[in-house]
């Protein structure tokens, strides 16, 4: 029996900050005292989130848990889709890879399964928490797609669920944008809009006070909030479009320059985030050679498509640009598929990837890898190797690759099972699957403070810990979006529509 009130942000676009406004409402729910779960009912995303028994769910659903306070599982995220290039993509079903489908076989075939997959989800959620805070995907206006949806307003519909949308005003065009999706939608779609919030302002308030009049007599749609640009807020991100705010050049102002290769097929890119919280940290993702000049830590992050990425290197000229930089002594970290492209070769007998064929690595470890059927995705914890230190690690692994050494190595990390990954005997090169290995404090204050003495620095001893600076990313949040929406009408605005 459904005993959860719940409540939906749908956006105008990708990257309005419906993730963050969902993350904000499920610790306000937390806070004011109800059991409280996120959900999300098809996710496309290439960061992902391992829950606590093994399995794939989107990231961002990982992190509204957090944020609430619950475990996370799959029923929050019950399909995720992983594009894996040529308008294909996995799917991802309750944590584990079902098949690899086109857009539009997924739409004629999966639609009813998938409508299935969604509902039952949903009335497990409803049955075993109080507040159920549920997060849209791109628009709701999307016309060319609406006879199949399976994430908007058909999820309101499933929940019985007030939507309330989002706006960027950063973007500009709010308005423009707000007005266009409210008069797009079906009549019962356009009935489920309680209300709207304008995101990202920055300014005077009184000074949109005109058209927040205009928008309300004109829409007869109430505006519940206005909510602030946070900057520096630690949510982290989930759509790619966000890489195209980071720059790809230098930052003089900071002493350690740390370049990401941005491969076309760039997953879990927010192992990245803890070093945009470090003060002499510069992070920018680089897509040609010619901007990847002389960094100091050089990251080779996680992939979809390894083997397309890793030709993509080869045929941009970055590849040799990588290994003139290790003869240089930079250090270079490669995680998962980034692990993968350091040794010197990557082959895919099954096709998994659509790619029949062996594609040559870096040559930075004498380590072949095959890509395999089965996914690998499991929380892990180790002591990882660094020097003459020893030091105690966590994260995830989500790969489908076995890789194997031709030559003896130095294992990077030692599991209470088995050892994992690499790392050269002089520590300027490390390959590993742990994504969120610079999530660990002290393991990244270790690397960061040798670049410092490579440099000639002292070191920074005592970096704050990136976990309490989520935390507190989480609450900060939280109190923004408090005090800039009508809560008290939302609340009233959730129990009414039940009730309705």
């Amino acid at each position: 029996m459904e005993k959860a009130v719940p409540l939906m942000i749908q956006g105008t676009h990708s990257d309005a900050g419906k993730s963050a406004i969902a993350t904000a409402f499920c610790r306000i729910f937390t806070q004011d005292g109800f059991n409280t779960a996120p959900f999300k009912s098809q996710n496309m995303a290439l960061n992902s989130y391992v829950t606590a028994d093994g399995k794939e769910i989107g990231r961002a659903q990982g992190v509204q848990a957090e944020a609430a306070g619950v475990i996370a599982t799959t029923d929050m995220n019950p399909i995720l889709i992983k594009p894996t290039g040529a308008y294909q993509s996995q799917i991802v079903v309750h944590g584990k890879p079902f098949k690899n489908m086109q857009a539009g076989e997924y739409r004629q075939d999966f639609f009813q399964q998938g409508l299935k997959l969604i509902r039952d989800s949903y009335y497990r959620l409803a049955a075993s928490y109080e507040r159920i805070v549920i997060e849209g995907a791109g628009s709701p206006a999307e016309i060319n797609l609406n006879d199949r949806e399976l994430v908007n307003m058909r999820v309101a519909q499933i929940a019985k669920a007030p939507v309330i949308l989002v706006g960027d005003i950063e973007k500009g065009g709010v308005f423009a944008s707000l007005v266009g999706t409210l008069q797009l939608l079906q009549p019962e779609g356009r009935e489920k809009v309680v209300g709207v919030i304008i995101n990202k302002f920055r300014g005077d308030v009184s000074l949109l006070q005109p058209g927040l009049t205009w928008f309300e007599e004109y829409t007869n749609v109430p505006i519940l909030g206005v909510i602030p640009h946070i900057d520096n807020l630690l949510i982290e991100a989930e759509d790619s479009v966000v890489l195209d705010s980071y720059s790809s050049h230098k930052d003089t102002s900071k002493v350690i320059d740390i370049a990401v290769i941005r491969h076309p097929m760039i997953s879990n890119f927010t192992d990245m985030d803890p070093f945009f919280e470090e003060n002499d940290c510069h992070v920018r993702f680089v897509q040609s050679a010619d901007d990847l000049a002389d960094p100091d830590l050089l990251i080779l992050p996680g992939s979809k498509n390894t083997l397309a990425d890793m030709q993509f290197l080869h045929r941009i000229g970055l590849a040799n640009r990588i290994l003139d930089l290790a003869e240089k002594d930079t250090t270079i970290v490669g995680i998962c598929g980034g692990y993968q492209m350091l040794g010197t070769s990557i082959t895919d007998a099954y096709e998994v990837e659509s790619l029949h064929r062996k594609v040559k690595g870096l040559g930075l470890f004498p380590m072949q890898t095959a890509i395999t059927q089965e996914k690998t995705t499991v929380q892990s914890e180790g002591l990882a190797r660094y020097g003459e230190k020893t030091i105690p690690v966590s994260g995830y692994e989500i790969h489908m690759g076995e890789s194997h050494f031709e030559a003896e190595s130095s294992p990077f990390i030692k599991l209470s099972d088995r050892t994992e990954g690499a790392i050269s005997e002089d520590r300027n090169i490390i390959g590993t699957y742990f994504h969120g290995i610079f999530h660990n404090d002290l393991f990244r204050e270790i690397v960061l403070n040798d670049i410092r003495s490579k440099k000639g620095l002292a070191p920074l001893l005592h970096r704050r810990s990136f976990a309490q600076k989520r935390k507190e990313g989480f609450d900060l949040l939280a109190k923004v979006v408090r005090d800039n929406v009508q809560l008290t009408r939302i609340y009233q605005l959730m129990n009414d529509f039940q009730n309705h």
